[in-house]
């Protein structure tokens, strides 16, 4: 039996009780409230440093929507020979949060001499997941045809992203952008991926879709570990997109099994087509602290985003 139809298998075996815990993740923590206020107390602190060197770029429009607006920060240091761009996704199950608690890791990267990104996009109910998936992509489309102007390379994109934004960021991972725009690559050239969720399945059986509704159709085409079953296969040259872009996947050790099983299964589906990946269970972090070792310099996931970006991926 594959690693796939075994999880989904797994679903089945647990009751609506089990599940619904398994995919609350501040059933692990004692106050979800103190790591939001983590979030915002950071990130009003990397933008208060940013506006006072001069080095944001505030709520650029990238669509026609209200909500699709992104924050550029711009590197303190001068290095013409990085000129790479790290994009942020943040999380909330795609019914939560925003871009402005969600730099909290600008600065990190900013004083490392890298351009630095936080996309806003609507959040259910008020969008669909397939309208969410698409605001993303356009978002990168939009800083990937924008990037002279803003003083990077456009081959030299990179994403990060939690929970949802995890998700998020594996969707674009898989994108043929060739639909879009006039390129025959992946103009994402790197992947950090933590505490994602990756089938989408046992979701659409819990209390997290009552905003959402997915449809049979999205879940099928948006859960990244069914897109190379035999009944839901994508096209072959989607298959070979993602082998042009690194990978990196993590976790809390404090997290629930289902998130560290969904992170597990996607490291198998993405090895199993020899893509290789860099992956760890972080120590003494939850589901929601695990992503604030972004803002840390000497963190093991920095310090694995920031040898992810010296690579140049062909």
């Amino acid at each position: 039996m594959s690693n796939i139809k075994h999880n989904r298998l797994r679903y089945q075996e647990l009751d609506l009780n089990t599940l619904e815990k398994a995919y609350s993740p501040s059933s692990c923590v004692d106050d979800i409230g103190v790591y939001i206020k983590q979030y915002i107390d950071l990130s009003d602190k990397a933008k208060k440093s940013a506006i006072e060197q001069g080095k944001l770029i505030a709520n650029i429009q990238y669509g026609s929507n209200p909500d699709e607006v992104l924050d550029l920060f711009m590197p303190f240091k001068a290095a013409p020979q990085k000129r790479k761009l790290q994009v942020y996704i943040h999380g909330g199950y795609w019914q939560e949060l925003s871009k402005d608690e969600s730099c909290f890791a600008a600065t990190n990267f900013q004083n490392s001499g890298y351009h630095f990104a936080v996309i806003n996009y609507s959040l259910a109910p008020k969008a669909s997941l397939t309208e969410i998936v698409e605001q993303n992509r356009q978002a990168l489309i939009f800083l990937y045809q924008h990037a002279d102007e803003y003083g990077y390379d456009k081959n030299e994109i990179y994403l990060s992203g939690s929970s949802a934004g995890g998700h998020l960021a594996m969707m674009m991972a898989l994108t043929d952008w060739s639909k879009y725009i006039e390129t025959e690559q992946n103009i994402v050239k790197g992947i950090c991926a933590v505490s994602g969720i990756y089938d989408l399945t046992p979701i659409a059986q819990t209390y997290i879709n009552e905003p959402l509704q997915l449809t049979e159709k999205e879940i099928a085409n948006y859960s990244p570990l069914l897109f190379d079953t035999e009944k839901l296969s994508v096209p072959l040259r989607e298959k070979e997109i993602i082998k042009h872009c690194a990978f990196i996947m993590a976790y809390g050790d404090t997290e629930t099994s289902e998130f560290k099983c969904q992170t597990s299964a996607m490291i198998h589906h993405l090895t199993g087509q020899k893509i290789k990946v860099t992956q760890a269970e972080i120590a003494q972090r939850n589901h929601f602290n695990v992503i604030l070792d972004l803002a840390d310099a000497e963190s093991w996931l920095s310090q694995q985003i920031f040898q992810q970006m010296k690579r140049y991926l062909n």
